[in-house]
């Protein structure tokens, strides 16, 4: 099993001057393994689930998430990657360019964070640039 941890999760997207910030805190669990790590989590959007995975390792993320909405999507630095957006209302095709990736790993501290910029295509539409900025430590 692994650590409980507290997550908070901030997104602040910048399509063409307009500004959207969305904060997350929840709870979930940390996975330590030799070459990546993991971290899960419940998102909880009213009665609305979304259970999420991050899979971090030393040159790319994965976060997949299941439930009300569905995706895997790959961050490799310096390059596109695509994946498809499943939710209630349909399908979104994502091309994700990858400006930046830093993770660093809870050690003495017990406080690990994860920072994703990149820009992404919705649907072909102009590129909106994200930053996610995610830290985490022991309950």
């Amino acid at each position: 099993m692994g650590e409980k941890i507290n997550i908070t999760m901030n997104m602040v997207i910048d399509d063409r001057g307009q500004t959207e910030k969305t904060t997350l805190k929840e709870t979930g669990y940390y996975y330590r393994r030799e070459k990546f790590d993991v971290l899960m989590l419940t998102e909880h959007h009213g009665e609305k689930i979304v259970q999420s995975r991050m899979t971090i390792h030393d040159n790319y993320v994965n976060i997949k998430r299941s439930g009300h909405v569905e995706m895997s999507q790959q961050f490799r630095l310096n390059k596109w990657t695509e994946n498809v957006y499943h939710h209630p209302y349909g399908t979104i095709h994502m091309e994700t360019y990858t400006k930046a990736i830093s993770y660093h790993r809870p050690e003495n501290v017990k406080r690990g964070a994860l920072i994703l910029e990149y820009d992404v295509k919705l649907n072909g539409q102009d590129p909106r640039h994200h930053r996610l900025e995610l830290s985490f430590h022991p309950e």
